[in-house]
């Protein structure tokens, strides 16, 4: 009898990032390809000793099965942190925690998504999303996007003329892979305008507390009256990416239906990550740490932008965002992202094009940036091979 495998196997394939970033390990290599964080920031003598105080205190429960939902401390404690800073009014039982926030965007695609059914998302999104997404075989829709967010004319049009639109996908804060930011004046409209249609929305969130400068805004979930938001968060980016751990804040009636789906998949995250997180955030300074985090990672986005502002010729655009991780670079149109990269590979520089990023349209002349993971020296000299490249083409 012949193998045969389920007809989405098909539509799976490898990530363009994590591919790109199998070649970046050679030491020589200047990578703005992955997200990756900084892993001098790691707090790893801590984090010693949180491993022996979880061990000695609670051992045998840390290595033990735990519940679905996860470690109920941990999620009182992401509670009591998101509300303030987001203006949320979540509390312990509106929360899941996930084995990173790429399972809660996977188990989005399983609670949500038929195939056939539409997917909206800003253009361009993050492409892990539309990989978790596109394995429930559903339709991407992407709406416009300016610096203020997705334009919401545009996404009223969608809506007025397509059926079967199932998920909103947005990510307000410091955009992958643009490095934009929603204005609060694009959150309100936005909000009355999934109000009146009613239509789930995922919030992705990895990187709203990186910010370097200007107001911090509320979570689109904060202007929610309907409880239609659902809230995707990480410690990946503000604290250890290996240690996997994320959560979903939602309402009462999706949080029961992500708790069947993932005690399908894997029981339940990680208890000894778990309480190591829990352990930190009651022993040391949380806030310190990621204002850290927040003076490295500022102090290379200046480089970046003051790099790029030398090396680029006028008709080269980008932005410079106001946290996150990224910046977004758009070349004039003839000029392929994918071309220069191979160029650039031979120069011991790599970034992430740009078409990755769009899930239905081929945009060549465009690519995204990563600053968080090279010290500033780095940084200027690999702009400046780039832009060397670039001008040759």
């Amino acid at each position: 009898m012949a193998v045969t495998f389920a007809d989405r196997v098909e539509l799976l394939k490898a990530s363009d990032i994590r591919e790109i970033l199998k070649i970046t390990q050679r030491p020589e290599m200047i990578s703005f390809a992955g997200g990756l964080p900084a892993p001098e920031l790691f707090p790893v003598e801590e984090m010693k000793h949180v491993a022996v105080k979880v061990l000695e205190e609670a051992g045998s429960q840390a290595l033990q099965y735990s519940t679905t939902e996860g470690f109920e401390p941990l999620r009182r404690q992401i509670a009591t942190r998101m509300n303030p800073k987001y203006k949320t009014a979540v509390n312990p039982s509106n929360i899941l925690i996930t084995s990173g926030s790429q399972q809660a965007l996977d188990f989005s695609g399983k609670l949500f998504l038929n195939s056939g059914d539409v997917v909206l998302c800003e253009s361009p999104t993050y492409l892990a999303a539309i990989s978790a997404f596109r394995a429930y075989q559903p339709q991407f829709m992407e709406v416009p996007t300016d610096d203020d967010g997705m334009i919401i004319e545009e996404l009223e049009k969608i809506l007025r003329t397509t059926a079967r639109v199932k998920l909103i996908y947005i990510i307000p804060d410091f955009q992958n892979p643009t490095g934009r930011t929603w204005s609060l004046a694009r959150r309100q409209r936005f909000m009355k305008v999934i109000s009146d249609w009613e239509i789930p929305v995922v919030e992705d969130n990895p990187y709203g507390e990186l910010r370097f400068e200007g107001e911090s805004l509320p979570a689109v979930k904060s202007l929610d009256s309907k409880g239609l938001v659902i809230f995707v968060s990480t410690f990946s980016k503000t604290f250890c990416p290996g240690l996997r751990i994320g959560w979903i804040a939602a309402d009462a009636r999706f949080i029961e239906k992500y708790v069947l789906i993932k005690q399908g998949a894997d029981l339940h995250t990680s208890s000894i990550s778990q309480r190591e997180i829990s352990k930190y955030l009651e022993l040391y300074d949380f806030e310190a740490h990621i204002g850290r985090i927040i003076d490295t990672y500022r102090s290379r986005r200046n480089a970046m932008i003051s790099a790029l502002e030398e090396s680029f010729s006028a008709d080269v655009t980008f932005n410079r965002p106001q946290g996150g991780l990224f910046t977004w670079v758009q070349m004039p149109r003839g000029i392929k992202a994918a071309e220069l990269l191979q160029r650039c590979l031979q120069q011991n520089v790599a970034f992430v094009p740009g078409d990755s990023f769009f899930p239905n349209r081929c945009v060549e002349n465009t690519f995204r940036l990563n600053y968080s993971n090279m010290p500033e020296e780095k940084i200027a000299e690999g702009i400046r091979r780039l832009a060397k490249v670039m001008n040759e083409l």
